[in-house]
């Protein structure tokens, strides 16, 4: 998975970005201190891992992997190459989900790059230069379908279906809040819409705010009625929290979130939303060569599933021997596991489940 971190500048998103990853990407009072993309890769916390390294104690022990993209900050005009909107837009275009980091912290030491602190503004600065960018992409769609309405009737059906597109991003809405039938989802396979990519507005608030009751915090409840609205993910974070906390180990961190009357890091919550947004899920393998975490849609069948470990898995697919977590853990070891019956063997139809254990079986 790949979240591409995107804002204004100086709402702190560098910030964020490098108490989240650790990959000490720059950060300044000044607009455009990103310049180049910054890249983190970092693991993705799983507790049934935990317990699997402590049953097998295997020789590697391999997480899951998620990619932060801090992405050069955004200005008005981008869509037109203002500021860096060009390089904005192409390493955008690359992401899986959009972290956008919406200022609602006041502070007199720090710029905002339009005069003052004002998230529903903010939000649309950014919305609008998707939109206006998705709205080129779509017209030539629709130039391109009517040059072969003649001869083929499909494309009919195209031009329709962008044309009611465009009308809707012409009010300003995103193709998030757009609704597309299962037909209809062919179209987009070749036409890949920035403002349709699924969005988390990440809300940073200073510390004060962001350890107290936000029902009637002004700035934090735009966000989250706007995210209502587009049928996004609001999360309420502090940059200057998870800074102080990247460096602790384990105990220090859980007694500093604990005092927050918190029970996650960021980054987790952040994790946590996003495999929720882009609907994955994982399934495990354990044994003493490895114990790891595998990420796949929810709803793959296993023999795609065997295809992420490797091609010939899937080509030569026979069957997966097939555990739930929570059942291993009940019985202590697979031998026992296997003697309740609790091992299944499944075929070429089952559908994955999040926390299965397994080991597939193949012959090429």
């Amino acid at each position: 998975m790949k979240l591409g971190m995107v804002g204004l500048p100086n709402v702190g998103k560098s910030t964020l970005f490098n108490a989240l990853t650790n990959a000490g990407a720059q950060s300044a009072n000044y607009p455009f201190c990103t310049i180049e993309k910054n890249v983190g890769v970092v693991s993705v916390p799983d507790p049934r891992l935990d317990e699997l390294a402590k049953m097998y104690d295997p020789d590697k022990f391999t997480p899951a992997t998620l990619e932060f993209v801090d992405i050069a900050g955004l200005v008005k005009g981008a869509s037109k190459g203002e500021g860096l909107g060009n390089k904005f837009l192409a390493d955008i275009r690359e992401v899986d989900a959009i972290v956008h980091v919406v200022r609602c912290f006041e502070s007199m030491d720090i710029i905002h790059v339009d005069g003052n602190v004002n998230p529903a503004r903010d939000i649309e600065t950014i919305n609008l230069e998707l939109i206006f960018s998705d709205l080129e992409m779509v017209q030539r769609r629709i130039d391109r379908a009517k040059k072969l309405m003649k001869g083929d009737k499909k494309a009919a059906v195209q031009v329709d279906f962008f044309e009611r597109l465009a009308a809707h991003l012409e009010e300003g809405k995103s193709a998030r809040s757009f609704d597309v039938t299962d037909d209809e989802q062919e179209f987009l396979h070749d036409t890949p819409l920035l403002s349709g990519k699924p969005v988390i507005y990440a809300a940073n608030l200073c510390e004060e705010d962001f350890a107290s009751d936000l029902s009637g915090h002004a700035n934090f409840q735009a966000v989250k009625a706007i995210a209502e609205e587009e049928h996004a993910a609001v999360l309420p974070i502090c940059a200057q929290t998870e800074a102080e906390i990247s460096d602790m180990d384990d105990e220090d961190k859980a007694m500093f979130l604990a005092e927050l009357g918190l029970e996650e890091s960021g980054l987790n919550r952040i994790i946590q939303t996003g495999y929720g947004l882009l609907g994955l899920i994982s399934f495990l393998t354990a044994g003493k060569q490895e114990v790891r975490a595998w990420t796949i849609t929810r709803g793959t069948k296993a023999p795609q599933a065997a295809g992420k470990i490797h091609t010939d898995f899937e080509k030569g697919f026979i069957r997966a021997e097939v555990i739930a977590y929570d059942d291993l853990m009940k019985c202590g070891t697979m031998a026992a596991a296997k003697e309740q019956g609790l091992v299944r063997l499944e075929g070429k139809d089952y559908v994955m489940q999040d926390g299965d254990i397994v080991v597939f079986r193949f012959n090429v």
